[in-house]
């Protein structure tokens, strides 16, 4: 099965030539896209309810986006309606002193998705090959080796049972600028607002190079990255559906048979 955003391993990675415009790509309005988003969103809750019952595979999303990129609003928007029993969204922030007391994985292994259940990390272990280069804080000794480390963790997931969809959301500076001034005048989203936004916009060159040796190190025949134009909210959200369903109908999940024999049961 070919999918439109998917990178190919050992594809070299610009993201400057790569789309952030989705309705260029789009055969059709805006109107026509949600409503494919509607129903791709109704067949979701499906699949995800048997994927559940089944109780036998796993799946993991992870999100990884520039600020204001729209990690949390595809999570919202994609998950409406599903069975909140079966999934669970992981936010990765600062790590703590507990976490630095280990291995840069040690936080992300501990909460990878069970055996029916949908795992979802907004930021992720990437953040331990993007911020902390660009920041430079650790040094590049520390960080290189890990995307090796990232792919031979992925391979081990997936050898267990567990599949992995990578969403990249690239926006452009210009639609970051404005998302960003949006926060601004609306005081009920300064809480999404820190100064120190604007400072990591001048290292945007930086995020780029440290992006695109991300994607192409660590898309692998196991575990492909995917680069969603994410400029327009409903062509993200379409597009990252479209994926995740096609994905659960190749898994195919079933309601598991009942555990006796149900056939001459009668409840009075």
């Amino acid at each position: 099965m070919s999918y439109l955003h998917q990178l190919e391993p050992g594809q070299a990675v610009d993201l400057a030539q790569m789309p952030t415009q989705g309705k260029r790509l789009y055969d059709g309005d805006k109107e026509t896209a949600v409503a494919e988003f509607e129903a791709l969103r109704e067949e979701l809750i499906e699949l995800q309810n048997r994927f559940y019952a089944e109780g036998k595979r796993k799946l993991l999303i992870v999100f990884q986006a520039m600020d204001a990129g729209g990690k949390d609003g595809a999570i919202r928007s994609i998950l409406r309606g599903v069975n909140p029993q079966g999934v669970r969204v992981y936010p990765f922030k600062v790590p703590s002193k507990e976490d630095l007391d280990h291995d840069f994985l040690w936080r992300i292994h501990k909460v990878v998705p069970g055996k029916g259940m949908i795992g979802v990390f907004n930021r992720s272990h990437y953040e331990d090959v993007l911020v902390v280069r660009v920041h430079n804080i650790v040094p590049e000794a520390v960080w290189r080796p890990r995307y090796e480390q990232i792919n031979q963790f992925e391979k081990l997931l997936t050898d267990t049972g567990t599949t992995i969809l990578k969403f990249y959301l690239h926006i452009s500076a210009d639609e970051q600028k404005k998302r960003f001034q949006a926060r601004l005048d609306d005081p009920s989203k300064h809480w999404k607002f820190a100064v120190e936004d604007i400072e990591k916009r001048k290292f945007w060159d930086d995020y780029m190079a440290a992006y695109e040796e991300m994607l192409a190190r660590c898309t692998t025949p196991w575990s492909p990255w995917r680069v969603i134009p994410a400029d327009q909210k409903w062509y993200r959200d379409l597009a990252i559906t479209r994926d995740i369903v096609t994905t659960l109908n190749q898994l195919n999940p079933q309601y598991p048979p009942p555990a006796d024999d149900l056939s001459q049961v009668v409840i009075n």
